[in-house]
């Protein structure tokens, strides 16, 4: 066990997600610990390789959430208690604006890791972002490629087509959490029009949030950054997911 624990010691040490599944009623020797990866590798054991491999897929599932729950297997007679441990959730912003200087901010406070994204020099700068945990100057398809899972979040915010469609097609085809678009109706209408000629479906455009921000009457850049980051909350808490 002081193995296991080391592990997961590691894990949270290096930001990297774990999951530990622990049997809470068996027939079997309660406190038998299972710990899952991502990848669905595991580590321990739960003395039944069908109940490992659910637990596992179960584990999986509630780690990608960020999710901690009690899982009932009653055709077995087993409960299994599955904790995860996850870094902070990220906010991926498109933009070096002075919107994203205020989401970024609120966001830190609220236990976002952020992320600003521009192609612009002049715009991704550490004296614009000096909190920003990360800057990445470079095309935001380039920039978010591989990078957005079930817990990452998009603000879209540069309101040009170069920079926002190209972000866009990549965060619609990703498990990110929350995409949000800045710009009126009329501004996401054309957006949406260009987005089907590049291939997306109805299901897949309805993901983005768009005007991004809950409608609070937000006029300011702090204020439009307030709205935002209480839509982002809004839909992480809700449960509501913008999986494909």
């Amino acid at each position: 066990m002081s193995a296991q624990y080391a592990i997961i010691r590691a894990a949270i040490r290096a930001g990297l997600p774990i999951a530990t599944a622990t049997l809470i009623r068996t027939g079997g020797p309660p406190g038998a610990k299972l710990l899952v990866f991502p990848d669905g590798r595991s580590e321990g054991a739960l003395g039944d390789p069908d109940l490992v491999r659910r637990v596992v897929a179960d584990a999986r599932d509630l780690l990608a959430q960020g999710a901690t729950r009690v899982v009932e297997y009653a055709d077995l007679g087993v409960a299994v208690f599955v904790e995860s441990f996850v870094p902070p959730p990220t906010l991926f912003m498109v933009g070096g604006v002075h919107i994203s200087i205020a989401l970024g901010t609120l966001a830190k406070v609220v236990g976002f890791r952020t992320v600003v994204v521009d192609a612009r020099s002049t715009f991704a700068t550490a004296a614009r972002f000096p909190h920003a945990d990360e800057l990445v100057l470079a095309w935001p398809d380039e920039a978010l490629q591989g990078r957005l899972d079930a817990r990452s979040c998009v603000a879209v915010l540069t309101h040009d087509p170069k920079l926002d469609d190209p972000a866009l097609r990549v965060a619609l085809a990703s498990p990110a959490r929350y995409i949000g678009a800045l710009g009126s109706p009329r501004t996401h209408a054309k957006r949406l029009e260009r987005l089907r000629g590049a291939g997306f479906s109805a299901t897949q455009l309805a993901r983005i949030h768009a005007p991004i921000g809950l409608p609070i009457g937000a006029k300011t850049p702090q204020e439009i950054a307030l709205s935002i980051l209480a839509e982002v909350v809004s839909v992480q808490r809700k449960g509501e997911s913008s999986e494909p």
